[in-house]
């Protein structure tokens, strides 16, 4: 064997810096993240020194390898795929047919009204009933959601936060009616409140009352439901609507933490509950972030569970986790490559050591997935446990001098942010002091002005365009049947119900709200057996509590400093300067959302860049209607009116509020963004919106063509 010459870092350094000078590589040897985690080209021996994880094993705390000893290789992460399809009985079909073709949990997705405590006949929530998810309003819905499904055979998670109360003594009663005791029920509900008032929105209640729902359930399903998880507590949607995964992770180990000290104000203990907590993080196309930040995540709650409560039982520390891939990696565009993004992120998912993992599929991008392309979503994960041997070997990326390195870099600027938000008081005081939203806004804003000036390359968005597009079939969903279905069912239940006892159980449970004397979730239960629906329960606690209103926020001077096409961003600032030396004003944009959807990233985005860049920009409230919208719009002395739309309102809500403008006989330009499908665009042009703006829209371009609509297009108050 030839001898060879055992080289230095040094002598590499010298090397690599020729090279890099050679290929004109923009990338240097180090670099720092977003997070300020500084990042090396090259990882050695040397990167391991004084790492204390790596002698951590499978199975035993802290449990950085992975919750169980025998992880895969014992039993495969649970399939699930997240769903709810308009009606009751639409998803049931579904679901069955998704666990003959190999699904092994439910995850049950419910539409906007559902969300938000409004039954279907509600009239501020004409425009989403059945949109985004399957619509719920008493026992009768969730019977026929579980019809011939055996509720003590199958887990069942449940996707719900501000009506968690109906929703889930819903789905106890469902059992009971069953034939199935609730000690056998098994599978979680999220009862995150925290995260919806941090990105996602559907909270009903203030955070405090929020706080005590959640505590009331995980002692309520601590003492009779032994085999069911009462929190979820998600990193998800955080990571959606912009946070790093730094962010996300800290973000969600705190709010973990709150809720701990919630039950433990209740009363009890921490090993009584802990155990049954679990978690739901977001996956992106950060490949070996990802795998380090699930990593990172079962030794940080480990670690601050220990220091934090002392409990006595090992599985208290142990911390177990659904994942979920991107949704706001797909892109409308060339929208065949998000199964490969879905592929690389399942597989993300699975090497950092995931119990259970939905994978999405192409077209979600735009709407809710198809039949056949849920096939695809499935398959995705049958295929990595059937055909990869990944099963074979547990926690195979352990040992890399980069993964154990990054794994450490994400615990110790991870724990410094959990640190600084316990040092605030904890989460609801952190979030009541708009500490981690924004972070998660100026996140969000970096990275759109990162995809919009090229700097982070988006294969067929902007770079590598597909010329030769062909449209796919999308779901569509028949809004005013599944409205005539829902009202059809609650009619009939309150013409039979019996009214002396409903009465007598909504007050209860009201005044059990208003003395905190007694579990609400059992109080609810009683409700539901009367025959309430989801929005009599939701009313009567905010007769209680009161419904919450957040406050919406613009931020600046963030998209504008981290574009990095300063020439195309100089000309459009100059031209918004033109027109204000000529009108004497700066041209105006109104944001806002319509309906229920409470996913305000794009609106946010939107509206902050267009602030950034000269325009004046005002951002609505969300849940408007579009009559409340009018009024907004005419005192706003708006140019321009942009409606986000994120969960498929936007047939329904948009034309009425077009109709509203042409009775009213106001001109305002109106525009359109957000997840609609390219089908949809004529629909809402004929209607007069005189612009629609897909997924992967680049805001500077959208910012040209709306300052061009006001100059010469329709236009109002110039």
């Amino acid at each position: 064997m030839k001898n060879f010459v055992k080289a230095s870092i040094k002598d590499w350094k010298s090397l690599a810096d020729k090279e890099l000078k050679k290929s004109n590589s923009n990338k240097g040897i180090k670099w720092k993240s977003a997070d300020g985690i500084v990042y090396k080209s090259l990882y050695t021996e040397e990167d391991l020194a004084g790492l204390s994880h790596l002698d951590s094993l499978p199975g035993f705390a802290p449990f950085l390898r992975g919750p169980k000893a025998t992880m895969y290789t014992g039993k495969p992460w649970t399939i699930r795929q997240y769903a709810g399809f308009s009606t009751a009985e639409e998803s049931n079909k579904f679901y069955k047919n998704c666990l003959k073709s190999g699904q092994k949990g439910l995850s049950i997705a419910f539409d906007l009204p559902t969300h938000r405590g409004y039954d279907s006949d509600h009239p501020r929530v004409i425009g989403d009933v059945g949109k985004a998810g399957v619509a719920i309003d008493s026992v009768e819905d969730m019977k026929v959601l579980f019809n011939e499904i055996p509720l003590d055979q199958m887990s069942v998670s449940m996707t719900m936060n501000g009506a968690v109360l109906p929703i889930l003594a819903a789905y106890i009663v469902a059992a009971e009616e069953q034939g199935v005791d609730k000690k056998y029920l098994s599978g979680t509900i999220q009862n995150d409140i925290l995260k919806e008032f941090l990105v996602r929105n559907t909270y009903i209640y203030p955070p405090n009352e929020s706080l005590k729902i959640v505590s009331d359930i995980i002692s309520y399903t601590t003492e009779y439901m032994p085999k069911f998880n009462s929190i979820s507590i998600s990193g998800y949607h955080m990571q959606e609507a912009g946070a790093t995964e730094v962010q996300e992770l800290a973000f969600t180990i705190a709010d973990g933490i709150e809720y701990v000290k919630a039950a433990k104000d209740k009363g009890l203990k921490v090993d009584d509950f802990a155990p049954r907590l679990s978690f739901f993080f977001g996956i992106g196309m950060n490949f070996f972030m990802e795998i380090a930040k699930l990593r990172a995540a079962r030794f940080l709650w480990a670690e601050k569970i220990k220091e934090l409560f002392n409990p006595k039982d090992i599985r208290s520390l142990m911390l177990r986790t659904h994942c979920q891939t991107s949704g706001v990696s797909l892109t409308e565009k060339d929208a065949y490559n998000n199964i490969i993004r879905t592929t690389i992120e399942a597989m993300a998912a699975v090497m950092g050591g995931t119990q259970s993992l939905h994978t999405n599929s192409f077209d979600e991008a735009v709407a809710l997935p198809t039949e056949s392309s849920s096939r695809i979503a499935r398959n995705t994960q049958l295929i990595l446990q059937h055909e990869t041997n990944i099963c074979n070997i547990i926690d195979p990326l352990a040992g890399s001098y980069f993964i154990e390195n990054l794994t450490n870099s994400v615990i110790v600027n991870a724990g410094h942010l959990i640190d600084k938000i316990l040092n605030m008081g904890g989460m609801t005081k952190a979030i009541e002091k708009g500490f981690p939203n924004q972070l998660i806004e100026k996140s969000a804003l970096i990275k759109q002005a990162e995809v919009d000036s090229s700097k982070k390359v988006i294969v067929g968005v902007n770079k590598y365009l597909n010329n030769n597009e062909k449209d796919f079939e999308i779901l569509k969903i028949d809004n005013s049947l599944v409205i005539k279905n829902q009202l059809e069912v609650l009619n009939r239940i309150k013409k039979n119900r019996d009214k002396e006892k409903l009465a007598t159980a909504i007050n209860n449970l009201k005044d059990g709200a208003i003395k905190n004397n007694k579990n609400l979730l059992e109080l609810t239960i009683e409700a539901m057996r009367a025959r309430a629906t989801v929005g009599e329960v939701s009313l009567a606690l905010e007769e209680a509590y009161g419904r919450f209103e957040g406050k919406p926020l613009i931020s600046k001077n963030i998209y504008s400093s981290n574009f990095d096409e300063k020439n195309k961003l100089n000309d459009l600032k100059d031209n918004i300067k033109n027109f204000k030396k000529i009108k004497k004003r700066s041209p105006k944009i109104l944001v806002c959302k319509l309906g229920q959807d409470g996913h305000d990233r794009g609106a946010k985005v939107v509206a902050s860049s267009f602030a950034d860049l000269g325009f004046e920009a005002e951002l609505t409230n969300l849940f408007l209607t579009p009559e409340e919208l009018l009024l907004k719009a005419k005192s706003s002395k708006a140019d321009v009116i942009g409606i986000s739309s994120h969960a498929g309102g936007h047939l329904t809500l948009v034309p009425q509020f077009m109709d509203l403008l042409k009775k009213e006989n106001e001109n305002f330009v109106v525009v359109c963004g957000g997840v609609i499908p390219k089908e949809d665009y004529n629909l809402l042009k004929q209607k007069g919106v005189s612009q629609v703006f897909g997924p992967g829209t680049n805001l500077l371009d959208a910012i040209y063509n709306i300052l061009n609509l006001i100059k010469y297009g329709k236009k109002s108050n110039i």
